[in-house]
């Protein structure tokens, strides 16, 4: 258990008073509107939504990726012995089995290096997931002291927020909480989509590099001329 866990039951409770407050009307002009069309969710939603991110299943599945190298080291093992026979034969079979050590093992774009790549963007996420709980925690803890969640508190105590007038002070605090936590959450969706793009490049299929020994290649068509 986090320190966001620990802060989850008041602060769910304190969002979903302060949804009901801005969903009956927010101060024209205030900087909780181009959050709100930004994110397209009302801030207790979205922090609920973020609750079920945990950064212990994505750290589990880099170490089960990384796992699976062991298997591929076994069969490019396999593949480095040598043969015992030659002719065409054999050096079309050593030509293939080159290609195919290349294609297991052989840099960022083989496929030991797209298991090693993918291990290490979950590995970000976990680091990504942590680092974000932690900063949406410090503003759930900030905003549960504030003088903002006391007039949300009573203002939702009565239901007087909700009736239409002039505006309130359960709903500008309402308004400037909303503002405060999806802030951090914008911050927050902003770092993953960036390590999404850090990382896109390496996370691509591992494409097939057939053997180029200069001979046509019957798998594919040729161009004969007259």
């Amino acid at each position: 258990m986090d320190a966001l866990d620990r802060l989850a039951e008041p602060g769910v409770d304190l969002l979903r008073r302060v949804d009901t407050l801005i969903a009956a009307g927010v101060p024209e002009g205030h900087r909780v509107w181009p959050l709100l069309r930004r994110m397209q969710v009302l801030p207790g939603d979205a922090v609920r939504s973020f609750l079920d991110l945990h950064p212990v299943p994505l750290a589990s599945a880099g170490h089960a990726v990384r796992r699976l190298v062991r298997g591929y080291d076994d069969v490019s093992a396999v593949l480095t012995d040598s043969v015992l026979w030659s002719g065409p034969a054999a050096t079309a079979y050593g030509q293939q089995r080159a290609a195919l050590l290349r294609h297991l093992d052989e840099g960022p774009d083989s496929l030991v290096g797209r298991l090693e790549s993918t291990a290490g963007y979950a590995d970000a996420l976990a680091d990504w997931v942590e680092g974000s709980r932690l900063a949406l925690a410090r503003t759930l803890a900030d905003v549960l002291r504030s003088a903002e969640a006391v007039a949300v508190v009573a203002a939702t105590a009565t239901g007087a927020s909700t009736r239409p007038g002039p505006v309130g002070p359960g709903v500008a605090g309402a308004a400037e909480i909303g503002a405060r936590v999806l802030a951090v959450l914008c911050v927050a969706y902003d770092g993953a989509e960036t390590l999404l793009r850090q990382w896109a490049p390496s996370l691509a299929e591992a494409a097939w590099r057939p053997p180029t020994d200069g001979r046509p290649r019957y798998d594919q068509p040729t161009r004969v001329g007259w």
